[in-house]
């Protein structure tokens, strides 16, 4: 029986037939919702803060990526704050942690604040606003 070394055998299949490494989307998501919680956290660390991502991820035929990921995050943020700051925040974390970890592009992120959470508007008992 004859054994081939690693790169004798590398070359012998050309790069296009190798096959090619094709990361979920849900794990592109978690790593979108992760980052938008570290952007959040980093901005305001005593405020409540959450976030989860919808990803859809676009497949390019160049073997330089592993494709282009649009991302729609969704967030609490604390209120009152810059909000505008703070997601301005997030798609700037978003976009670099997505190229970093999946070595794909992002060429839009989505972010909607979906609530907001103010110590002023904590409701008593009796319904009342304090």
């Amino acid at each position: 029986m004859a054994t081939v070394s690693p790169a004798a055998a590398a070359t012998a299949v050309p790069a296009g037939e190798r096959g090619a490494t094709r990361i979920a989307d849900r794990v592109v998501a978690k790593i979108a919702a992760r980052a938008a919680r570290e952007a959040l956290r980093a901005e305001s660390p005593r405020a409540r803060t959450d976030a989860h991502a919808t990803v859809t991820v676009h497949r390019r035929d160049d073997r330089q990526h592993f494709g282009e990921a649009r991302v729609r995050i969704a967030v609490e943020l604390g209120y009152p704050s810059d909000i505008g700051a703070q997601c301005r925040v997030v798609r700037r974390r978003v976009t670099e942690r997505v190229t970093e970890l999946a070595n794909m592009t992002v060429p839009e992120v989505a972010v909607e604040v979906e609530r907001l959470h103010s110590p002023l508007l904590d409701r008593t008992d009796r319904g009342r606003v304090r």
